[in-house]
């Protein structure tokens, strides 16, 4: 690797936050989206960056201008100080996270941009001048948001193998939208006199009072329902720009989705046009997942699986799922217990767009659900 590598954390402080480097040394940046409804762009000014690992799993290393990064998603990246701040260069550059939005639907959101400054240390006397500022895509651009997150491929090395389940023993299509929910009263307000919602295959998931994992653990009945569907109630064209109306309506309930330990998953996620498409940032808790494959439009069982990646997908634990479009995982099911998962844009999890992953216990005491602790507080 040569030189060595330095890791830079980024803090939030009540100054511009200055990431101070040498030149010819390589750097590594730790990249952690931790908005709670902001997808971004990232870039560093005069560098490009070298994607070397995704959701806590090594890439292939992969150079690019920017990256485009979705809540709950981390990315490892490599940077080499190879400026010469003491010839006409400058030795300042700004780093700048910028929001991605490419949804239809006009909301309220902030537009500012967030710096930091990459300085390179000098013998210098002069003023400091100002950075130089990247150049970013545009707020909408789902374009360079595709165009980054197709060139991340897991290492796939002998030393970092893949375990791409090559077949399939529980199928899932899954569509993802914001829905309305008809409320009983005058009180409810949103679109149509009715309360904005979201969900998967037309659940708008009800969190309950009791947990989920406890009412699984001690059988307690009537928490939850293991019936969410393995499809949508109703196929239609999800990304058509007229959906009827009649489409937008929702009702709450809680239920979640059971597997046997050690089973092989796919799930298609389906974007809809439901209140206006937009990138869905899709999180699985207890997990992690290799992304097969993806596309605008309606999924096509037919002809999409063909272009699937099983050699060296990425293997991460969140994934945005296009506008419009369509977004394959895998995974084996093989840590048992109660696990969320959800989109990773708050307000969509609060309307409902989420459900639970109820693993069951294998048959070797390692692959078993561990009992809650003793001093355990009691709800």
């Amino acid at each position: 690797m040569g030189n060595l590598i330095y890791s830079v954390f980024f803090v939030q402080i009540q100054d511009t936050f200055k990431v101070h480097v040498v030149q010819g040394k390589r750097y590594l940046l730790r990249v952690i989206n931790s908005a709670m409804n902001n997808e971004f762009f990232f870039a560093v000014a005069g560098h490009n960056v070298t994607v070397v690992g995704s959701d806590g799993s090594y890439t292939k290393p992969y150079v690019n201008e920017y990256i485009m990064i979705t809540p709950g998603q981390t990315f490892d990246l490599l940077l080499e100080a190879n400026k010469f701040p003491n010839t006409s260069a400058p030795y300042r550059y700004y780093i700048k996270a910028t929001p991605f939005f490419d949804g239809n639907v006009v909301v309220p959101r902030d537009p500012n941009d967030t710096y930091a400054i990459l300085q390179y240390k000098t013998n210098g006397t002069t003023p400091p001048p100002v950075p130089l500022f990247p150049s970013l895509p545009n707020f909408p651009n789902t374009s360079a948001a595709t165009a980054f997150t197709a060139g991340l491929r897991s290492l796939a090395s002998s030393d970092h193998p893949v375990h791409v389940p090559q077949t399939v023993d529980v199928s899932m299509y899954i569509t993802v939208a914001v829905n309305v929910q008809q409320c009983p009263n005058a009180s409810c307000a949103g679109p149509f006199g009715d309360r904005v919602s979201a969900s998967l295959n037309n659940v708008s998931f009800s969190v309950p009072q009791i947990d989920i994992l406890d009412a699984y653990y001690s059988s307690i009945s009537g928490v939850y329902s293991p019936d969410f569907p393995n499809q949508p109630p109703l196929f239609y064209n999800f990304t058509d720009a007229n959906i009827p109306q009649q489409l937008f309506f929702v009702d709450k309930s809680t239920k979640v989705k059971v597997l046997e330990y050690n089973t092989t998953v796919e799930i298609v996620f389906q974007g809809t046009n439901i209140l206006g498409g937009e990138n869905h940032p899709m999180h699985l808790h207890g997990h992690s997942f290799y992304v097969v494959g993806n596309g605008f439009g309606n999924f096509d069982n037919q002809t999409d699986p063909l272009s699937y990646n099983l050699v060296d997908p990425p293997y991460q634990n969140t994934v945005g799922v296009l506008k419009n479009g369509w977004t394959t995982i895998r995974f084996r099911a093989a840590n048992p217990g109660v696990w969320f998962m959800h989109c990773h844009l708050d307000r969509h999890m609060i309307w409902g767009m989420d459900t639970v992953f109820i693993t069951h216990n294998g048959n070797r005491t390692d692959a078993k659900l561990f009992p809650p602790p003793a001093d355990k507080p009691r709800c």
